[in-house]
């Protein structure tokens, strides 16, 4: 396992009540899976598995957050955790609301399992479809201007491109618009989310 030094600037900058509830699963998941490999995928730490997602984790300002791709069918749970982004296992303050080890263990493996079935991923239960928002007509053009910007725009989930459509289109100010169009191509050329400074607090 090679680290990823993105991962370890992100541990970092988090809140310290945070540290050894993120160190602890980057920790498990390798041991549970060795051939496991460090990204980051929309701004949060991730683990893949023969080049597909295995899981992710975050910190936010208050709480941390563990979740497995194929969520629903790793844990039998059809639905994520109250709360968006809160994985299956909820809002973690503390490593004691982590499952034990042999059960992680065990989530990491099945997994991994689905993984080597080929099994697609299926959306939990709670989720109810959004239909995609269409880009402003500014906001398009600004991200013509810059290529970086536009790759991670369109690099984006659906959900964090949403994020960024609605900041803007819901300003009741032009002058208000216009900074947040600006901030959003700003941060879309340094790979950030719309709610990264959450995610690393």
């Amino acid at each position: 396992m090679t680290p990823d030094p993105r991962i370890d600037a992100y541990i970092a900058k988090s809140a310290e009540f945070a540290w050894p509830i993120l160190r602890h699963l980057r920790a498990a998941v390798h041991a549970a899976c060795l051939e496991a490999e460090e990204t980051v995928k929309w701004g949060m730490p991730s683990f893949t598995y023969r080049g597909k997602i295995l899981c992710s984790m975050a910190a936010f300002k208050q709480h941390a957050s563990f979740g497995f791709w194929q969520g629903a069918q790793v844990t039998g749970n059809g639905t994520e955790a109250e709360g968006e982004g809160m994985g299956q296992f909820g809002k973690l303050t503390r490593l004691s609301d982590l499952p034990g080890k042999r059960e992680l263990t065990g989530y990491v493996r099945q997994a991994m399992a689905l993984i080597d079935s080929g099994a697609q991923r299926v959306p939990t239960g709670a989720a109810t479809p959004r239909a995609p928002l269409e880009v402003p007509d500014d906001l398009a053009a600004a991200l013509k201007k810059d290529a970086k910007a536009r790759a991670t725009f369109d690099g984006f989930a659906p959900s964090y491109r949403r994020d960024y459509i609605e900041w803007i289109t819901e300003a009741k100010r032009e002058d208000t618009r216009q900074r947040r169009l600006k901030q959003t191509v700003e941060w879309l050329a340094e790979g950030k989310s719309r709610n990264w400074k959450y995610m690393k607090c």
